[in-house]
């Protein structure tokens, strides 16, 4: 099979050629630092060798446990924050059928994300909506205390228990969480859970190929052992011993840095599918929470294109020329839909009659790529063969590997994320956690003062 492909000539003409002779080196030994577990954060490169190490009789204990629940569910809710359901939100979504969700999918269960955040309405709509679902709920938290999975699922527990009985939601209730300790270990052990561990070196943002990811998109219907082949496939073609000139994670990284150190702050990620939509939020916190710290780092954004281009296309085309793009480009539709022709031409589009839908998207791209060359955004293009599981699976695998090398280049800890703590400190000081009673008096002392 063909891999996914990286095209860097739009970005390498705003800057001198020898630049990528001078940081080749310091590629060589950010790639190096990750194979040899010398890089700050070393205790957490488990995602490095992930996809070649998943055996074949683990994926069947997944995809039986996933069988188990969607021969018992119509709807599983997934609970979990940031890596901890992006992955699995990014591949599911890429892969689903557009509109599933407003018609009843008789051959697989609804997935539907929640945990990510405190919103009440959301919450109280998410109650009533299970409640004539047979559902069940797949609780994803290595400490089992994160505010926002902790109290989804203390309100989807009750429920499934209130609607199954105990013992039922006993069997459609799965925790992805420590190996030992944590409050979710402990409920799980408690209730007889079944349970699958998310590794403890392996972060949240990397753990798409852990069942953290894999659970949930096997429960969609989608083949998890593709997924993993594409992403061992990527770990050999991105090896530290693969020459620079064919590893695209050695070349995505060393071009990113040199256009940052040359003033271009922002990477915003493109797509032209908007299956590909949560690819990119999953991507944002991969190189956002990853890079963004000690003062450096490039800002991750993103935009879905041609939808984007009629509100972000004016700035992106003139605007302050601090950014570049990321272009995802997919080679093949899985639909064939032809324009079709019409007599009064009101439009003045039966120029395009008889040409296919995507070919006028990729003529779209290709006149976008070109002007915004054009105007100063250097272009970088990724080429995928088409979206299925063996790509996406190439694809997570090349921006891990990628953000790896980059953060090392940064000279940061790619694998860390102590700026996250600052607000969770503040909003438990404002709600008088026990524990936090120095700080909760402090910082009423200084709201106090700013009213």
């Amino acid at each position: 099979m063909k891999n996914i492909s990286l095209n860097v000539k739009n970005a390498m003409s705003f800057f001198d050629s020898k630049e990528i002779e001078y940081i080749k080196p310091a590629v060589a030994k950010a790639q190096q630092m990750l194979e040899e577990g010398t890089c700050p954060g070393n205790d957490f490169l488990g995602w490095l060798h992930l996809p070649s190490s998943i055996k074949e009789d683990f994926i069947g204990m997944v995809q039986n446990c996933a069988n188990a629940l969607r021969a018992n569910c119509d709807t599983i809710v997934v609970a979990g924050i940031g890596g901890s359901y992006l992955g699995a939100r990014a591949v599911i979504e890429s892969l689903s059928n557009s509109f599933t969700w407003l018609q009843r999918d008789k051959k697989n269960p609804t997935i539907i994300f929640a945990g990510n955040n405190i919103s009440e309405d959301y919450l109280f709509e998410l109650t009533e909506y299970l409640k004539d679902k047979k559902f069940g709920v797949i609780n994803i938290s290595k400490s089992g205390t994160t505010t926002e999975t902790a109290l989804t699922f203390r309100l989807l527990k009750k429920q499934c228990e209130d609607q199954r009985g105990k013992e039922e939601a006993r069997k459609v209730i799965v925790a992805i969480t420590d190996a030992v300790k944590g409050a979710a270990r402990k409920a799980a052990e408690k209730e007889g859970y079944d349970t699958f561990v998310i590794p403890d070196n392996v972060g949240g943002r990397f753990s798409v190929l852990t069942p953290v990811g894999l659970l949930p998109i096997a429960c969609a219907g989608f083949d998890i052992k593709a997924l993993v082949e594409g992403a061992t496939s990527m770990e050999k073609a991105c090896a530290a011993d693969v020459p620079f000139e064919n590893n695209i994670a050695a070349q995505y990284a060393a071009v990113r840095n040199i256009l940052y150190q040359g003033g271009k702050k922002i990477e915003i990620l493109v797509n032209y599918q908007p299956k590909l939509h949560f690819m990119s939020e999953w991507w944002k916190q991969l190189y956002g929470e990853s890079e963004g710290k000690d003062g450096k780092g490039i800002f991750p954004a993103s935009c879905d294109f041609t939808t984007d281009l009629h509100s972000m296309g004016q700035w992106i085309q003139q605007g302050e020329r601090s950014i570049y793009e990321t272009v995802i480009s997919v080679e093949n539709t899985r639909h064939s839909l032809l324009f079709p022709n019409d007599e009064e031409n009101l439009d003045g589009l039966n120029f395009l009659a008889g040409k296919h839908i995507d070919e006028v998207n990729k003529m779209a791209e290709l006149g976008t790529r070109l002007a915004h060359v054009d105007g100063g955004v250097p272009n970088i293009r990724i080429v995928m063969p088409e979206i299925n599981e063996y790509y996406i699976g190439q694809l997570i695998y090349f921006f891990e590997i990628g953000c790896g090398i980059s953060g090392n280049i940064l000279s940061v800890n790619p694998f860390n994320q102590p700026g996250v703590e600052a607000y969770k400190k503040n909003m438990f000081a404002l709600l008088d956690k026990p524990g936090y009673e120095k700080e909760s008096a402090a910082i009423k002392e200084r709201l106090a003062k700013e009213i």
